[in-house]
């Protein structure tokens, strides 16, 4: 059920039926048509622009639109227009009741009668979690690839980051009806690898009691230590003293793979599962890049020439050299770009490309690619190449992940002595856990730098919003566990048959009304690939059940246990446990595990 679609749809309805009447002109087109709560509540239970956006097509004054619009939407039965009994109300009633509902140059502003909020309750109890599940994804195929770390070490904290927001936009789109793959890019292809591959061959030979030197470029973790280690018990000393050509080789694969179980385990951490792990280095000497830029040439977007110098000031050692060049301006992109350098070799986007062409090619609707911030300039050539392979079938979405800092104590925090360099993963997560890693990361923005407090993380106050929805969830099971151990029934089959017209109060409505903006928060979260508006969705609906919990202590009448009322006390029971039931839905999406009491 999403009551703000079911008001839109009498919108439209009303609409349509004003054009058959020639109120309207034909043809008008009413996709901009919104149904929303106001910014002030003060104003009404929802508004529509209606009158607003097609004033301009239909050559009308805005307000004679609203006007004759209101009139036909303050007939149906939901809609509060201040009479007892619409039938036998005059038709002057009816015109200034509609006149009422006008404001300003012609929005319509509508008040529901209280039955409408009522049954969302009902609605919200029979349906779960299931309550705000939509369909708008039904039938299509989203990719949605994120972390895809080089696999050189254990994931730090910025990793973190984009790994959270990536699997909490895809539970958000699974949640609204998308068929969702979870996609990992394992960057082997490239020369990182091979760093990797020489800095494990020197933990091997400390692994045999040799003093090494880590130079420049090398990577002098102590995350090494156990991998050079499992090297010598694997091989022996089979490499000791050896040049590469020997073991470079197979030292890379088995670092590799070595890496990606750590960086798996770390995801784990984090309850973060991925559908398939796809390898940069699979697609080398395969004929998958060939394939990619043959699609590419067959459109002719693929020639021989010279690229300009890069803008600024011109290195010194830059030479104009023909290359293999994309014709990547035809698709949005500032200048074309590079696929083969001149000595023939393959340059980096090569290889991007053509893993793209794989996602197109496995009939992916939509692909989302979740990015670091450090990567911005290559959000307009990806989303070139995609929109040249898919010939602007396959929409790509970048999202780019701004950085993390840490502050422990007043202090940025900024070392991990395992890793040697930055704070990891399981830094973050040994520090405050998993739930509040997560939900911490999904209450800014993704786009926005962030600044994790590990010390506020923890706090429990109102100022911490992840404690505060979490309190809002123990205190509604608080209660129920409370209510059963009086004797008074509060299982989900009772609460389900409480008399919900006794939910009345203004304070009461007001958590039933957010509690209706659940579905439509969930389907603009979705349409806008941002799990954070789910965060902050729950912050507000956590904000009115503990707004209700204080007036209770003044108005037994609105007290979740009512000792005068075993009928009150089953519909406010009732009430709190829906928002416990959003509550968790919300925070499944989030990936974050309920609490049903707090420490």
């Amino acid at each position: 059920m999403n009551l703000f679609t079911d008001i839109r749809t009498l919108v439209i309805d009303s609409l349509t039926g004003m054009t058959g009447e020639g109120a309207l002109p034909e043809g008008l087109d009413f996709a901009n048509v919104a149904v929303e709560p106001p910014r002030d509540a003060a104003h009404g239970d929802m508004a529509t622009n209606a009158a607003m956006v097609l004033a301009k097509p239909a050559k009308m004054k805005p307000r004679d639109i609203a006007l004759k619009l209101a009139n036909r939407l303050i007939r149906d039965p939901r809609i509060e227009m201040g009479i007892a009994d619409l039938s036998s109300a005059s038709e002057a009633e009816i015109e200034a009741a509609a006149a009422k509902a006008v404001a300003g140059p012609g929005f319509i502003n509508l008040w529901l009668k209280k039955h409408v909020w009522q049954e969302v309750l009902s609605e919200v109890l029979d349906a779960g979690t299931d309550f705000g599940r939509s369909d708008m994804g039904e039938g299509k195929r989203v990719n949605v690839e994120y972390v895809s770390a080089n696999p050189t070490g254990p994931l730090h904290v910025g990793h973190t980051r984009g790994a959270v927001f990536g699997d909490a936009l895809a539970a958000l789109l699974a949640y609204a009806g998308y068929d969702v793959t979870r996609e990992y890019y394992i960057n082997d292809g490239g020369g990182q690898v091979d760093v990797l591959a020489r800095s494990v061959y020197l933990r091997y030979l400390e692994a045999h009691g040799q003093e090494v030197a880590f130079a420049d470029g090398t990577y002098p973790g102590d995350y090494l230590v156990p991998v050079g280690q499992a090297l010598k018990d694997k091989v022996g000393d089979a490499y000791v003293g050896k040049g590469e050509d020997v073991w470079l080789a197979e030292v890379r694969e088995f670092s590799t793979d070595a890496m990606m179980e750590l960086i798996r385990e770390d995801l784990a951490q984090l309850g973060i599962k991925m559908d398939k792990f796809y390898s940069e280095k699979s697609l080398y000497g395969t004929g998958k890049i060939e394939a990619a830029l043959a699609s590419l040439e067959a459109k002719g977007l693929i020639y021989q020439g010279v690229l300009e110098p890069p803008k600024g000031k011109k290195p010194d050692d830059w030479e104009p050299r023909e290359q293999t060049l994309f014709k990547s301006t035809d698709h949005g992109d500032d200048v074309d770009r590079a696929v083969k350098k001149s000595d023939g070799s393959w340059t980096y986007f090569a290889p991007d490309i053509a893993y793209h062409y794989d996602k197109v090619e496995r009939g992916f609707d939509e692909l989302i690619d979740i990015f670091g911030a450090d990567h911005g300039g290559y959000v307009k050539r990806m989303k070139a190449a995609v929109s040249a392979l898919s010939d602007g079938k396959v929409p790509l979405d970048i999202k780019l992940c701004q950085l993390v800092k840490l502050f422990k104590n007043g202090q940025e925090f900024k070392m991990s002595k395992r890793a040697g360099t930055f704070v990891t993963l399981r830094d973050v997560v040994d520090a405050v856990g998993a739930d509040v890693t997560r939900f911490m990361l999904l209450t800014r923005k993704n786009d926005q730098g962030f600044d994790f407090d590990l010390d506020k993380a923890l706090e429990q106050s109102k100022d911490n919003p992840v404690f505060y929805v979490q309190y809002a969830n123990a205190r509604i099971c608080s209660t129920l566990r409370k209510a059963e151990e009086q004797g008074i029934a509060a299982d989900d089959a009772t609460l389900n048959a409480a008399d919900l017209s006794l939910i009345a109060d203004p304070a009461q409505l007001a958590v039933a009304k957010k509690l209706a903006e659940w579905p439509r928060q969930v389907e603009i979260a979705a349409r806008t690939h941002e799990p954070h508006r789910v965060a902050f969705y729950l912050y507000d609906l956590a904000s009115e059940l503990h707004g209700l919990y204080h007036l209770g202590k003044s108005n037994e009448g609105l007290r979740f246990v009512n000792e005068s009322s075993q009928l009150a006390t089953h519909a406010n029971l009732a009430l709190a446990r829906a928002v416990s039931v959003v509550i968790s839905a919300g925070l499944g999406i989030l990936g974050v595990k309920p609490a049903e009491e707090m420490r």
